[in-house]
């Protein structure tokens, strides 16, 4: 893969700053990331002040994990943003972010920790619409919400297999984003029920569409990634492309960038695979770091991990599944 945009890599990776240049435009970029390897194709082209001084900013603030992406969107570490400073900005805006979780069959048991933990965790002293998707409308637990959030249950039928519901999952939030979610939300955050919140996800997330990277794949090489390789596939993608592999379990943006991207997404992005594609063809504007998204009882808790927000629960995919 070549650097993006061309440009000269860095002087020297030693776990401190490398140094970049492009067009005599220097930027400081943080090396001894597990992802390492990518740091070559961290390039910058010639940008406005207050961009660099940004780029400055971020690398400045962990000097143990990549913060910025090859395209330059910031990849979200614990250290690495200013959560007073982003509350009152979209405080200011009013914001209304939607949660969408499917609980269908035995998956709606996870609904009311889910909900709990959400209420503690999740967007605090903003407004939020958590979005429901049961065959099961009566098992909806009634959860204490605070000010200006609110649980809405969307109910669709009842499928008899998972892997059906994960098929049509993005078809049903892009014609419910059409139909209702444009109306109501800004944003849009796509989750697993099957876990909980553990610690602060805030509007440090929000972005027109951000991905998060998949905590089996943090540090492992290119070559490993389990994307779609069959080239008949639409998921397909060459052995020589693709900078992350993202987790299908916590996905979203503005609802605007959804209804414009649906009629390109329904046909396709049935599950992991697709929404690696898809990302890989339309870069998000954030990453977010596997702080996101975690399974501490499988991979334990590496110090690179300040927090870990947001959880997998103890549980048996085939009792889950049957």
């Amino acid at each position: 893969m070549s650097p993006a945009g061309g440009g000269s890599a860095p002087a020297a990776v030693d776990g401190g700053c490398a140094l970049l240049s492009q067009r005599g435009v220097p930027v400081t970029l943080l090396a001894g990331d597990p992802l390492g390897p990518l740091l070559p194709h961290v390039v910058t082209w010639a940008a406005s002040p207050q961009t660099r001084n940004l780029v400055a900013h971020l690398c400045c603030s962990r000097k143990d994990v990549l913060v910025l992406t090859p395209w330059l969107a910031p990849i979200i570490w614990e250290g690495t943003f200013n959560i007073d400073i982003l509350n009152e900005q979209f405080r200011l805006r009013n914001t209304t972010t939607g949660l969408t979780v499917f609980a269908i069959k035995k998956y709606v048991a996870f609904l009311e920790l889910f909900l709990q933990t959400a209420e503690k965790h999740f967007m605090v002293g903003h407004k939020v619409t958590y979005y429901v998707f049961t065959d099961r409308p009566g098992d909806v637990p009634r959860v204490p919400l605070g000010e200006g959030r609110q649980v809405v249950v969307l109910e669709v039928r009842s499928y008899l297999r998972w892997q059906d519901v994960c098929m049509l999952r993005m078809e049903m939030i892009s014609n419910y984003s059409r139909r209702r979610f444009l109306h109501e939300v800004a944003y849009l955050v796509c989750v697993d029920v099957d876990m909980r919140f553990r610690d602060h996800v805030g509007v440090e997330i929000l972005s027109p569409l951000f991905g998060t990277l998949h905590p089996g794949f943090y540090g492992v090489a290119r070559e490993d990634f389990t994307y779609e390789r069959r080239p008949q596939s639409q998921a397909h993608v060459p052995r020589d492309e693709g900078e992350f592999y993202y987790a299908g379990g916590f996905f979203g943006g503005s609802v605007a960038m959804v209804v414009d991207r649906a009629h390109g997404i329904e046909a396709v992005w049935h599950d992991e695979s697709h929404l690696n594609r898809y990302l890989l063809d339309h870069k998000p504007t954030k990453v977010l770091s596997p702080e996101y998204l975690w399974d501490e009882q499988r991979l334990g808790w590496p110090a690179v991990m300040k927090k870990l927000r947001y959880v997998t629960m103890p549980k048996s995919h085939r009792v889950i599944r049957d």
